[in-house]
């Protein structure tokens, strides 16, 4: 009873006072199309990673041969299958500097570097005894032993006790070493980058330009002229794409042209079909009905109206179809149908260092792991693209 006899004060039922400025306050900031897209990559971190990844590689492919000290092209055998981690042994001579080298474990030489491991020269051996297979070396008063008489090499006294390593660093004259020819592996892993790059990029916007217009022009006027086009396609698409490319590069010889040729003529496809299904989606929305009650032409509609509205799947399947052009070129390089000595790419490097790969392994790793570590940022920023055009995923 008491709380039914309880004055309510009239101020709690007076109207809420609202300012003209907080009438018009919006909480969250209005954005565009494109600035959402861009948020909402920039919030992708693997995409975005990726997308550093790939800058990087392009300015270092560019900018690297340009810098370096070394050439993709130059030889020197006596510094052939030198590693890209050294490991150091130090002689010590009264009243002289200590001397540092390390041994090259696949022809049992000795070479001279400094205490960080910069490359001096190759040292001559003062003697090679065949029949107990050693080489001896002399420093100053000291004498030194390389035996291979059993595998790994080691490095043994005047009393037959084993020397050991004053310690590791990184090779500072070649940081990725050397190949089987003394060529500068990371030069040539750079100018690799280049090549292979260069390639995926010219071969995907070709296949840009023919899909668009041929997908565009089979997906707009559709009917017959949809089913001619398209019945094309599917032929093509029947041949193994490695195969055509193959025979393609058969017939205009190995090169780099010719790979560029090769792989633009019938990459396409996938474009063509993408482009195809966004213009039959697009082409009966009430704009473009619109367009053409106000008399715009064909060709406007295309490149105006419906281009634009299918850009988002175009540009996501053109990041994939990069890391596709580079795998192709990488293999065709490898079966010694890519471009010729002494150019490089990532695929001829492969080639070169499968034959040295139980001796030397590094050669491998190295152009291995650009080609897996770029198919992996294109994939990664592709599907970063995917997500952040998806108009469903907008808040």
């Amino acid at each position: 009873m008491n709380n039914l006899n309880q004055k309510i004060d009239p101020q709690q039922w007076a109207p809420a006072k609202v300012d003209a400025g907080e009438a018009e306050f919006i909480a969250a900031p209005s954005l565009t199309f494109w600035q959402d897209v861009r948020s909402r990559l920039w919030q992708n971190r693997p995409a975005m990673f990726s997308l550093a990844f790939i800058i990087l590689l392009v300015a270092a492919a560019i900018f690297g041969p340009m810098i370096s000290r070394h050439t993709y092209f130059d030889q020197d055998l006596k510094l052939s299958n030198i590693p890209p981690i050294l490991q150091l042994y130090e002689v010590q001579n009264e009243g002289q500097a200590a001397t540092y080298f390390f041994l090259n474990s696949g022809n049992f030489k000795l070479y001279e570097t400094t205490e960080d491991g910069e490359l001096k020269s190759i040292l001559r051996a003062k003697r090679k005894d065949l029949i107990n297979k050693r080489h001896i070396y002399e420093f100053g008063e000291r004498r030194i032993f390389v035996d291979y008489s059993t595998l790994p090499a080691r490095i043994v006294d005047a009393d037959e006790n084993a020397i050991d390593a004053y310690g590791t660093k990184w090779n500072k004259t070649y940081w990725f070493g050397t190949d089987s020819l003394g060529r500068d592996v990371l030069v040539r892993q750079l100018y690799g980058a280049r090549i292979s790059l260069t390639v995926a990029f010219i071969a995907t916007l070709v296949n840009f330009f023919i899909g668009i217009f041929y997908g565009g022009v089979a997906g707009y006027f559709g009917g017959n002229v949809d089913n001619i086009m398209m019945r094309i396609v599917e032929v093509i698409a029947t041949i193994p794409l490695t195969l055509y490319v193959i025979l393609m590069m058969v017939v205009l010889q190995s090169g780099f042209i010719s790979i560029i040729v090769a792989i633009g003529t019938v990459f396409w496809v996938d474009m063509a079909r993408i482009v195809r299904g966004q213009m039959l989606t697009l082409k009966n929305q009430d704009y473009v009905d619109a367009a053409k009650t106000m008399g715009a032409s064909t060709w406007h509609i295309l490149t105006r109206h419906l281009l634009p509205n299918s850009i988002g799947p175009i540009l996501v399947t053109l990041t994939l179809l990069i890391p596709s052009a580079i795998f192709i070129e990488s293999f065709m390089s490898f079966i010694g149908l890519g471009v010729s000595v002494p150019m490089a790419s990532w695929g001829t490097l492969t080639s070169e260092a499968v034959e040295t790969l139980r001796s030397y392994p590094y050669q491998l790793f190295f152009p291995a792991a650009a080609i897996s570590l770029t198919m992996f940022a294109f994939n990664f920023l592709g599907d970063g693209l995917r997500d952040a055009l998806d108009p469903r995923l907008r808040k």
